[in-house]
């Protein structure tokens, strides 16, 4: 069908619903007569949200493009509701940068741009920040002026305060309003912070309020409040410590790219001073009156991280990651959105929160894979998508890690990035020496060989702290019946069900399914066991050996709730806690000079996976963990349990760290044809049966020419 011109245009819509196109709708308009685009100036602006009719729902959308014809015919297209914003919530750079992303990650574009902002956005929450202000209504300030209410004394206490906003000439004639706050105490203009009780001797001040509004003698109204001016100088708070000459050399270099693009790999060993090198950058950047956008990969960082910024800089912070409240992360992206956040300090999906006048871009841990959303929804890489970021602003970007991923140092290989190296410890400590525990000839007892125990209580002996680490949550990975060989299997989907004792659940690890752990097999009714070792159960074998007072466990199963991870950090970092028990949220960006001893168990999972970044992740798992020994002034020891000691990637990563590592394994990389010599997409189906989701792969592995 051909286009059909309108003479009042259309609106092209991006909606949060998995359909690859974007969807035409009239502006909102109130009669037949109104015309496009003069008439509508914010409606026909791209990057406002707008709302629409879809179907029986009324969907929160943002406006991509205008057009004056569409393919739909007149008489079927809708007007939109109401357009939300009188400005872009996403900015020209911003939509750019969403509509890029997925179209190269294969992604509606809805969707994508549904991960670009808060929940409450998405929802029609406004941009601007609301307070809910109780006002005194004309009806209540006459019945004040007649001594109202005369048998309710808190009412008569709150009407009081509320007519008493303004002097009484003026009582009469307008409405005066309370914004409740959080401190009791009277602003200027006798206003009060929202949340507080608007008098101390009044502190069921809600039901009084209630009371007045139902006599219609008081109302409850939301208020746009305006923003805090916008700093416009912002700086040093503390001076750093003195820099090593590779660090000073990295600030220089980097500080000579403001301005324009280009691409640094900041390779340093762990305990080498990256985030002092970052805090230099930042501080040239906030000199010149612009802003810095820092991603980091896991949640566990970012208390840490924020606390050090804070101590150095006198400037407005955002912070933006998953366990924020969705008032919090709205309130986060305000602050970066008006410009009042002179540093914006986040997780994956930080890469696109709004920051004007962008002046640096870091990705600290950039090999992390926690940077790569793959679970469900839009699935990309915030790593790589802040790297296009960059270009499109024309600023530089600083990758940094001890552990470079493979596809970064290939870019480097090719001068598409820039490496600026690192190779010495900050406070002059050595490098832990690492050595390799042999499981064949020393066999582990519940998950712990007999050095491995020694050594732990070796280093405790001598006051230090030890570090036990196995990447696998749980109590055990599997549950096992020995009469019929029933193991415990993951309905929802391929998975097995991990055992959790504490709990007393079987979990899926993959899709988050659980069940009840049963006592006895439901195949045979024979008594079933837990077989294999996780965090949970190793921590059950050193609570045995050592006691359980000075031991943490730190892994998602402990962090639950907000304060959690800081709660077991401070009990390492006072040295209230002597052994730490971890899966990977322990190996990065965490600094206790305490600690000597690191014990890696279950290092075998990765050398013989069908996966071919499984050595790789393997790699950099070791050199994280191992960096976190001997960052003080005592040595640091690494201990790493296998049954393969004679194994190339163990020998190779031992005798020449991690470069020689990765110069081995791109050269294997490139024999194969693997990444990043080639690409590789993943094609995945998701249907209510089995026979249908083989069909279509089969249909779709013959559309690519293969039998």
């Amino acid at each position: 069908m051909p286009d059909v011109t309108l003479p009042g245009g259309v609106l092209r819509v991006a909606l949060d619903v998995p359909v690859r196109r974007l969807f035409d709708y009239l502006p909102p308009q109130s009669g037949p007569a109104a015309t496009f685009p003069e008439t509508h100036p914010a409606a026909a602006c791209p990057g406002i949200r707008i709302k629409v009719p879809f179907g029986r729902r009324r969907l929160v959308g943002i406006v991509v493009e205008t057009a004056r014809a569409s393919d739909v015919p007149r008489d079927r297209l809708k007007p939109a509701l109401a357009a939300l914003d009188a400005a872009p919530v996403l900015d020209g750079e911003a939509l750019a940068l969403v509509r890029w992303a997925a179209d190269y990650y294969h992604h509606p574009l809805g969707e994508a741009i549904a991960c670009a902002l808060p929940k409450a956005l998405r929802l029609g929450a406004p941009v601007a920040r609301t307070e809910q202000r109780w006002v005194a209504t004309p009806e209540g300030l006459e019945a004040f002026q007649r001594g109202e209410p005369r048998r309710a004394p808190q009412q008569r206490r709150l009407l009081a305060l509320l007519a008493g906003q303004q002097d009484a000439s003026a009582a009469l004639d307008a409405p005066v309003s309370l914004a409740l706050g959080a401190t009791g105490s009277a602003t200027p203009g006798g206003m009060l912070g929202p949340g507080s009780e608007p008098a101390a001797d009044s502190p069921r001040w809600r039901e009084a309020a209630r009371a007045l509004a139902r006599r219609g003698w008081a109302a409850c109204r939301a208020e746009t409040v305006a923003p805090a001016p916008v700093t416009t100088t912002a700086g040093a708070r503390a001076a750093g410590p003195p820099l090593t000459a590779e660090q000073a050399l990295a600030v220089q270099r980097i500080g000579g790219s403001l301005g324009r693009f280009a691409a640094w790999v900041l390779h340093g060993i762990t305990g080498s001073g990256k985030t002092e090198v970052y805090l230099r950058a930042i501080e040239e950047v906030l000199r010149r009156g612009q802003r810095a956008l820092v991603l980091v990969p896991e949640i566990g960082l970012t208390p840490q991280l924020v606390g050090r910024f804070r101590d150095r800089f006198d400037a407005p912070l955002a912070v933006l990651h998953s366990a924020l409240t969705d008032p919090e992360r709205l309130a986060a992206w305000r602050e970066a959105f008006s410009g009042q956040a002179r540093i914006v300090i986040g997780t994956r999906s930080a890469v696109f929160a709004p920051v004007r006048e962008l002046g640096l871009i870091i990705v600290d841990e950039e090999h992390d894979p926690s940077f790569k959303q793959h679970e469900s929804g839009f699935r990309y890489s915030a790593r790589d998508v802040a790297v296009m970021r960059a270009q499109r602003a024309g600023v530089p970007i600083v990758l940094g890690s001890a552990t470079p991923a493979l596809e970064t140092l290939h870019n480097v290989s090719t001068r598409r990035y820039e490496r600026l190296s690192l190779p010495h410890r900050a406070v002059q400590s050595e490098p832990p020496r690492m050595s390799l525990v042999d499981l064949r000839a020393h066999p582990a007892h519940t998950g712990l060989s007999t050095p491995a125990l020694q050594a732990i209580e070796r280093h405790l002996r001598e006051d230090g702290q030890v570090l036990v680490f196995l990447n696998r949550r749980g109590y055990a990975p599997t549950l096992l019946c020995t009469a019929c060989g029933w193991i415990a299997p993951c309905k929802d989907c391929d998975a097995r069900l991990t055992v959790h004792r504490a709990a007393q659940r079987l979990r899926c690890h993959h899709c988050g399914a659980e069940t009840r752990l049963p006592e006895r097999c439901p195949q045979c009714g024979f008594l079933v066991k837990s077989v294999g070792q996780g965090t949970e159960r190793i921590e059950e074998t050193l609570a045995e050996t050592f006691g359980a007072g000075a031991l943490v466990r730190l892994d998602r199963d402990v962090v639950r709730r907000r304060g959690d991870m800081e709660s077991v950090m401070a009990r390492v970092a006072s040295g209230a806690a002597r052994i730490l028990v971890g899966t990977q949220m322990v190996t990065k960006g965490h600094d206790f000079p305490n600690m000597t001893l690191v014990v890696v168990l279950n290092a075998d999972q990765g050398l013989f996976s069908t996966d071919f970044r499984a050595p790789e992740r393997l790699a950099q798992t070791i050199v994280q963990v191992a960096g976190r020994a001997g960052r003080g002034a005592k040595p640091g020891e690494v201990l790493i349990q296998t049954e393969f000691p004679e194994h190339p990637l163990l020998r190779n990563l031992l005798a020449e760290g991690y470069e020689g590592f990765a110069r081995t394994a791109l050269a294997e990389r490139a024999q194969a044809a693997w990444p990043p010599f080639s690409r590789l997409a993943a094609v995945r189906d998701s249907a209510t049966t089995p026979e249908a989701a083989l069909a279509f792969l089969t249909d779709a592995r013959r559309a690519a020419g293969r039998t």
